[in-house]
């Protein structure tokens, strides 16, 4: 229903809708892949693309293998039309769940997860099972020695090492915003990248 409201307004006015977690969690995944000079050509997921922002920004840094799946028509709906008034029409959107995920989702070298996790870990009807099947549906989806670059507001660091504690190690912590409350330092969003074993 929100990607639907989305798609009417784009439609209306324009507006391309929110990025979760800002414009710097773009920057940071797209830091991170240049510093570690990932080859442009790299295959790369978006897992819930929503309103496919982020792949637009990495289509514009140079990446051309770039595709986005979200279980909401109206989201991938959305993507595509953000990506025609771009000009950019190089990004495979998909309508796809990625807790059943396709055969032909496969083969990446890359899978880039900005709040997918955690809504998959929000859900009424069981979370932890859910939860359990994203790591194997990530596992079928990511090559061996793939990244997976998670930036999540609900799972702190030592949470998502347990999560992601099967079949993969943690490469880094990537810096995000910090708050100080009560006296004690935080971040309100945790962005880690794993490596498949």
């Amino acid at each position: 229903a929100a990607y639907a409201r989305e798609l009417r307004a784009f439609q209306e006015i324009g507006d391309a809708g929110e990025i979760w977690f800002g414009e710097e969690s773009m920057a940071r995944v797209i830091r991170w892949l240049e510093k570690q000079k990932v080859p442009l050509d790299s295959p790369l997921l978006d897992i819930g693309t929503g309103n496919g922002l982020l792949l637009l920004e990495l289509a514009k840094s140079g990446y051309t293998d770039l595709t986005g799946i979200d279980y909401s028509p109206s989201a991938i709906q959305l993507s595509e039309k953000i990506g025609e008034k771009e000009g950019i029409s190089n990004i495979k959107f998909k309508v796809e769940d990625f807790l059943a995920p396709s055969p032909e989702l496969s083969g990446f070298e890359i899978c880039i997860d900005k709040g997918t996790f955690d809504a998959i870990s929000l859900s009424p009807e069981d979370a932890v099972g859910k939860r359990q099947q994203y790591l194997r549906s990530l596992c079928s989806t990511l090559k061996p020695e793939g990244f997976f670059l998670i930036t999540s507001c609900n799972w702190t660091k030592e949470e998502l090492l347990n999560e992601f504690r099967e079949g993969f190690e943690i490469l880094e912590e990537l810096p995000t915003p910090k708050f100080c409350f009560g006296g004690r330092i935080g971040n309100s969003v945790t962005a880690l990248v794993f490596q498949r074993k």
